[in-house]
Order: structure tokens, then sequence, then C-alpha cells
């Protein structure tokens, strides 16, 4: 991964010709096809213009999934994200919608298979590739139709820009749906290569193709999709057609496994697994220097040594995306300290015997979460006084989250071992004691003049996706995962405990917690206040999707998975809390607080997007989803 090629970045052409209906006319298309088609290097653009509707996953204003889940709070309500956990969005209005820029990238990739031939000179094998990853990328567009809207329209060719509106391509039902998307990821992996290097990095393999089609299975067959008739009986085409399913399939979970099975073989053989620091890399970031840690914190990060990510965006990240707007508030540095972790998150984190904190007799009753304690003398994860609901709490918390007294692994320590507001001045890859009272550094302000923005709302700073040589004028980048093996080994442990193979699903669940510093499922749950519970298909279902909101905490999983689970009516309408951000001294920060936002989330009608009105007017095919 050492020479990343910035494919979406540098040929995004979609984002020059904007969004439109998957039926519009391109601007002059006949001379620009064949302008687009006339050698080589024309067509290998053409290829990148065909990715260039892929969403950026991490984009923090205009990031669909990103920050909109109950993970996190930000200081940042008034920009777009914030606008779909206030439930604002309608169909109207959507907000941020793919619909029509999705159905254009489908566009684009049947262009490409219609005119790949055509290009003189161009190498079979490479002609093969560029159809294979066209295919690809059809299937994943549908399958971010599926994901976001549901049953969807199936684009099968360049439509015909003359077709009579009465003839316009209605929704189908989800189960053809889907066998339209896993066909064209086998198609597609028959003919990709099994990975990508050098220039190349970034572009589709067939690892990837498997792996997203196992995912698309483990998604359908939840229960937002299988047998949902309580929410979807009426959902139907204008010809009657039934939509959803309205019977559970259990074989639906049987066949999810099957792919799972097929995808964790094929990407192990490749090399994929999960990132463990080596000894002596990363030499010039010291910081964390837990080796469990520094594992879970540079997973993501260490963009040249990490072979987790299956499939990635390499867009650049921004000065105003996670990194600036979760480091450590510096005034105008490009260091906000905006992205608070919820209390509701916090909780699911473990405790350090890999428990959560309502499991394990070890940990503090809930009465004294908030009593301060002081912090034992060589103490690797804070110093001073701290509450004891943040003492002997698991390692991915340490990694991913800071606190007042707590530690963030960032370059911004001055000469004298002082919080540098300048980072600047700061010494490379240190780290600093958190100081986020009102009145200190990282706070909100003093305390008859708090900011109403560029403050953390909860107290609880986000970590995760911050890369401790983070400075202003130096922004490292990272690979957003679309897909990884973490992922994978966490889908198949849901999918193992669904279909009754509790031992498949703890043998997976235990991969993830190995690397996390935590003991295994069985030698956990030995010690807790219900032992039996992991032993049961109920209560390993629970355990198996808390390690997955911990695991993927922060990685656009959070927003769907509530919704598939049919947990997002449950926990997207609450109010999120944190503890007293405006308090001066310890003693009064240790107030739990509700978090002044706006949030809502209406049952059935948010578990999916609206399909956008002006669509729905325009196609008499096609049906709104239900509650828009």
């Amino acid at each position: 991964m050492k020479k990343i090629y910035n494919i979406l970045l540098a040929l995004l052409l979609m984002g020059a010709m904007g969004a439109c209906n998957y039926l519009d006319v391109v601007p002059d298309e006949t001379a620009t096809v064949e302008d687009s088609f006339k050698n080589a290097k024309a067509a290998e653009k053409f290829l990148y213009s065909c990715y260039g509707s892929l969403p950026r996953l991490s984009a923090t204003v205009s990031g669909l999934d990103f920050l909109t889940g109950d993970e996190v709070v930000t200081s940042f309500e008034h920009e777009l994200f914030a606008r779909f956990p206030k439930g604002t969005y309608t169909a109207s209005d959507p907000v941020i919608s793919y619909w029509n820029s999705l159905f254009t990238g489908i566009r684009y990739c049947y262009m490409l298979l219609d005119n790949i031939d055509k290009v003189p000179g161009m190498e079979k094998d490479k002609i093969e590739d560029y159809k294979a990853q066209a295919e690809f990328l059809i299937g994943f567009y549908h399958y971010l139709l599926i994901q976001n809207y549901g049953p969807t329209i199936i684009v099968t060719k360049v439509e015909d820009l003359n077709t009579d509106a009465k003839d316009f391509l209605p929704r189908r039902p989800l189960d053809e749906c889907v066998k339209f998307v896993a066909d064209k990821f086998d198609a597609a992996a028959a003919k990709l290569p099994k990975e990508r290097t050098g220039s190349e990095y970034g572009l589709v393999t067939s690892t990837a193709a498997k792996a997203l089609k196992a995912k698309l299975y483990v998604m359908v067959a939840s229960p937002l999709f299988n047998g949902n008739s309580k929410f979807y009986a009426d959902l139907k085409s204008p010809d009657g057609t039934q939509l959803m399913p309205l019977t559970f399939d259990a074989s639906k979970w049987t066949r999810a496994v099957q792919a799972l099975k097929e995808a964790i073989s094929l990407a192990e053989a490749d090399g994929f697994e999960l990132y463990v620091a080596k000894e002596g890399a990363l030499s010039s970031l010291p910081e964390p220097q837990d080796p469990v840690q520094r594992s879970l914190r540079f997973a993501i990060l260490d963009r040249d040594n990490t072979k987790e990510i299956i499939w990635g965006d390499t867009r650049q990240q921004g000065w105003y995306d996670i990194a600036a707007k979760s480091a450590p508030y510096h005034g105008s540095d490009n260091a906000y300290s905006g992205v608070g972790v919820t209390l509701n998150m916090m909780k699911r984190f473990y405790t350090e015997n890999g428990l959560p904190i309502d499991q394990d007799p070890e940990f503090f009753a809930e009465s004294d979460w908030w009593n301060l304690m002081d912090v034992p003398s060589g103490y690797a994860n804070a110093e001073g006084r701290i509450p004891n609901f943040l003492f002997k709490r698991e390692p991915r918390l340490y990694a991913w989250v800071a606190f007042q007294n707590g530690y963030y692994e960032i370059d911004n320590k001055d000469e004298k071992g002082n919080y540098a507001r300048n980072l600047r001045r700061g010494q490379n890859s240190k780290k600093v004691v958190m100081k986020m009272l009102a009145g200190e550094p990282g706070g909100r302000g003093p305390v008859n003049n708090l900011r109403n923005n560029n403050y953390c709302p909860t107290l609880f700073l986000n970590k995760k996706l911050v890369s401790p040589a983070k400075r202003p004028g130096n922004n490292p980048q990272f690979i957003y995962p679309f897909i990884s093996l973490a992922d994978l080994y966490l889908l198949m442990a849901e999918a193992s405990v669904e279909t009754g193979d509790l031992t498949t699903a703890k043998t997976y669940l235990d991969k993830i917690r190995t690397r996390a510093g935590i003991p295994t499922v069985d030698e956990a749950w030995a010690r807790a206040k219900e032992p039996g519970k992991a032993n049961s298909q109920e209560g390993l279902r629970e355990i198996v999707r808390q390690e997955r909101m911990v695991e993927m905490y922060l990685q656009g999983q959070n927003f769907w998975d509530m919704r598939r689970w049919l947990l997002a009516e449950t926990y997207f309408s609450q109010q999120p809390k944190g503890l007293n951000e405006k308090a001066a001294t310890l003693e009064d920060m240790c107030q739990v607080m509700t978090v002044d936002v706006q949030r809502s989330f209406v049952s059935p009608r948010n578990y999916l997007m609206p399909i956008p009105q002006g669509e729905i007017n325009k196609n008499r095919n096609l049906v709104q989803n239900v509650g828009y």
C-alpha cells in the first residue's frame, strides 16, 4: 500500500457532471462516448468515472451514515449530516440522497461495457478487467440502493433516452434485487484479480466481491428485511407486486453462512489478517506504547502495513474531516474537540475482564460510577483523578476515547511537557493529558464565556481515526474501509448465532476479542453475573451485537446495523447523554447531563430512506417507501 493511487479524488468526473436521473441525457453523449473510448488512456479515465458515484463514507459534513447513529454527538449540529439524527429529512427534502448519483454510476458502467471492446489497441486482458470492474460496481451500486431504500429499480442496460414515461422501470421485489446483485458480484469475482497493488490499489478485487456478497446476504437475512410483515405488508408496486418478503426465511441465514465461509477463506488465503502492530514499525510514532492499544489505534491508520482492509476508500481526508473535528481544541489550529462519544456508546465498551459493565461482578456498582478515584501510581491510561466508570475498562476504550485526565496521543506537547496551544510548537508523536474543564485548554472556554461550537458535548472525546501524527500542516491520510476482515468475522459470528451454531460464533468473536486484548467469550462469561447467557442463542445474539457495536465504532455501521436489527426506534430516539461540559471542577463534571440536541426516529418510516419525491412524480411506476 506504499503507493496509494488516489483514483477517486483525482478523477471525480461525476462531481463535474452532477447527479442526474438514471434516464437523463448526458450532454452531447454521443461525442462524449466517442472521445472517452478513443484510446486506452481515455478509457482508463472513463473507468475511473464509473467509481465516481461511490459515497464518501468518511465525510463528516455530507456523510449519510458516519456521524449519524447513536455512537457520537457533535458540536456541529448546524451541518448537513445532523439532519438525520434529528429526523428532519423527508421525500421532498431528503437532505443527503444517493438515489440519483447511484443510478448515474450504474449508467456509466453500462456505457463502459457497451464501448470498451471498441478501444483501438487495448489489451484483451485489460478489457476483461475493466468489464469485471464495471460488473462489480453495477452490483455494488444496486447493493447500496437496497441498503438505503430496500427493493429497488434493477437496471440491466443503458436505458433508451426516448423511453415513454409509462414504461419507466418500477421497483422490483427484494429477493429479485438480491439475486441480481449476488450474480453481479459472482460474475465480477470470476474475472477480477485477488488483490491490487501499487498504482491499482483502490480498484476492486475478487475478494471484495465475495466479501460484499456475503455482507449483502447478512443484510437481507436480518429482521428489517426478512419477513417484516408488520412494516411492509402494504409496500407494493402500482400493479400490486409485493416488494418485501413477508414470511421469515431461516434459509437466508444459512445462505449467509456459506457465503461468509467462502469470503473469509478467500481473504485469509490472500493474506488478509487482523492488524497487529509489529514491533519497531511506525517508530516515529511511539504512542500509544501499549501493544494492544497500538494495534487498535493503527488498524486503519497504518495504511502501508495493514492487511485488514479488503477494499477501502482512498480519497484524501480534508482539513475539516474526522481528525480535525476530533483533535483536542486549539483555537484556529484545525483542532476542534467536537466529536463526543455518547454515554450509551461508552457503556457498550467492556470492562478489562471482557464483560459488559453490568455483568462484571468486579466492576463498580452503578451508584458508584461517578465517584472520583485517585489513579494508582503507574496506571497506564490516565493520571490524577477520574470517575470509577473510566477505570479498568477494555483497551478499545482507551485506544479510541479520551477523557479528563486521560491521554490523547497526538503531536501537540510542547518542549516543557505542557499542553501546547499551537500545535506547531509540539514535539512529534507525544501524548497530552486531557484538560477539558471550563477554563482549561481543552475545555469549552472560560466559565463566563463558553463557546457555542468547537467543544466536546459529552467530555468523552473521540480518538479513533485520528493519527498520533496529526498536527496543522500535516493531515495524515488513511484508507477508510468499505469492507474489512474484522467486519466479515463479526458477520460470521452473527450469522452463526442465527443458524444455531454457537461454537462457530464464539470462534469468530474470539478472533476479534483476542486482538482487542480481552478474554475469550467463554473465559469472560464464566465470571459473569449471568454465566449461562453466552450459551443460549438469545444471549449470544446480544453478545455478538454488542461486540459489533464496539469493534465497528465510528466505521459507518451503527446507522445501518441498528436499522436491520430493528433497534433504531429504541436507541435513535433517545437524547444523547454525557458529562457536564460546562463544569469547572471535577466534582461538577461528574454529573450525567442530557445533551441539548434534537433527536427523533419515527418507526417504520425512518428505517428506510425516502426516494426523492421528484423521482416519484416523474415515474408513475415508482412507489414511495412507507411513511413518506
